[in-house]
């Protein structure tokens, strides 16, 4: 099969000849599987002893067919050897770290990670004994330094919320492996389109499929990619936690996956005018995107990456009630949180995300009052920016 993205998407993970002839996956709809008689209950039982490849499914909480082919895909697209998916990308994220990590171990985590991670890893993990150190995002000696003898993962994103940072990831490598330190990274922003993290060394990737892989804002999800032996581990520790997807969430991510490479090409492309317009207009304070020069990040993106995502983030010169004045005004985007899907989403991070802090916590944060995260869509560039003109007009 073709190596490109674009056909691994269609066709990877799935048998060329389907149940019933079906050119779909069909959506196995059931919790229970049945055994026609005692002997083959017992052959399963002791291949499932013996950790062999089972030939068929038990309990609905262990795996379901169309489950599965997703997963055989997901892995193909990231260049894993294997893929769990889960009820969504927190789940994916939270369920994986309590199964790798044990009382008395330590992560670090960088700054810049989706705020629930980090809540997850501060406050949660603490009550288990395990300890978090969080540094910088993008600063490698910090990241250096803070790891201990009895650090076992660095956590980071690529590219992340809302600011769009890009990790180094030869980088961090280079800092965990000597030290016996693996690397957990969340490539939600990038999708295998324009990064496959493993390539660098990374040990296991995660993604809300909620997000670019579904890409149709209908669903929850998330997934975990890396070896075998891990992701054998993580499927394990998923029959006792329960973090399962159903069948018909798996075939809906299927059938999403199957139009990634068209919908983040035009979404990369979407970015990225979309980027160069606001940076041009008078109005515009600052623009977060890597595919711009003035990004920090932009030679690593440039060099790492083959696309820039579609989502960017700015300032207006406004405050607080203009900002939201603004995104009032305009046409196209809805206002609400997630990104990814192929409408386009805008929202105020102050006034979303990051509501429930005080004012002073936030700007901690370096969430601005003015900070606009737009998660572009698929819609036509021309009238993205026509709708983002006559909405600056206004403020």
């Amino acid at each position: 099969m073709s190596k490109t993205i674009a056909t691994q998407s269609v066709h990877a993970g799935e048998d060329k000849v389907k149940p019933y002839h079906s050119l779909t996956m069909p959506i196995v709809q059931t919790s229970t599987y049945a055994f026609e008689n005692t002997a083959a209950l017992i052959e399963h039982m002791k291949r499932k002893e013996d950790r062999k490849p089972l030939e068929r499914e038990e309990y609905g909480r262990y795996g379901n067919p169309t489950q599965h082919a997703v997963e055989r895909k997901l892995a193909v697209l990231e260049g894993g050897e294997a893929a769990l998916l889960y009820a969504s990308g927190m789940c994916a994220i939270t369920s994986t770290l309590l199964t790798l990590l044990s009382a008395g171990d330590h992560v670090v985590l960088t700054d810049d990670c989706y705020r629930r991670t980090r809540e997850f890893c501060l406050t949660y993990l603490k009550r288990f004994g395990i300890e978090a150190t969080l540094v910088p995002m993008c600063d490698y000696e910090a990241m250096e330094a803070a790891i201990q003898n009895n650090t076992r993962w660095i956590f980071s994103e690529t590219p992340t919320n809302p600011y769009l940072r890009v990790l180094d990831l030869e980088r961090v490598t280079e800092i965990a492996r000597p030290r016996g330190v693996k690397v957990f990274v969340d490539s939600t922003f990038a999708t295998p389109c324009n990064l496959r993290p493993l390539e660098y060394g990374i040990n296991l990737v995660t993604h809300s499929v909620t997000k670019y892989l579904a890409g149709h804002n209908d669903l929850l999800g998330g997934v975990v990619i890396g070896l075998e032996e891990t992701i054998a581990k993580l499927r394990e520790a998923q029959g006792v936690l329960g973090g399962v997807t159903d069948p018909h969430n798996a075939y809906l991510l299927l059938r999403g996956v199957k139009t990634l490479a068209i919908r983040v090409a035009k979404q990369n492309e979407n970015g990225l005018r979309v980027a160069r317009f606001l940076e041009s207009h008078p109005k515009i304070r600052r623009v977060y995107y890597p595919g711009l020069p003035s990004h920090p990040d932009h030679a690593l993106a440039a060099r790492q990456m083959t696309g820039f995502g579609g989502v960017v983030s700015f300032e207006p010169e406004a405050d607080l009630e203009r900002t939201s004045a603004f995104i009032d005004a305009v046409r196209i985007p809805y206002i609400g949180p997630s990104l990814g899907g192929v409408e386009s989403i805008i929202e105020q991070p102050a006034l979303m995300s990051h509501f429930t802090l005080d004012r002073e916590e936030r700007l901690a944060l370096g969430i601005k009052d003015e900070l606009v995260r737009y998660a572009l869509g698929i819609e036509d560039a021309e009238d993205l920016i026509a709708d983002l003109e006559q909405a600056l007009e206004k403020v």
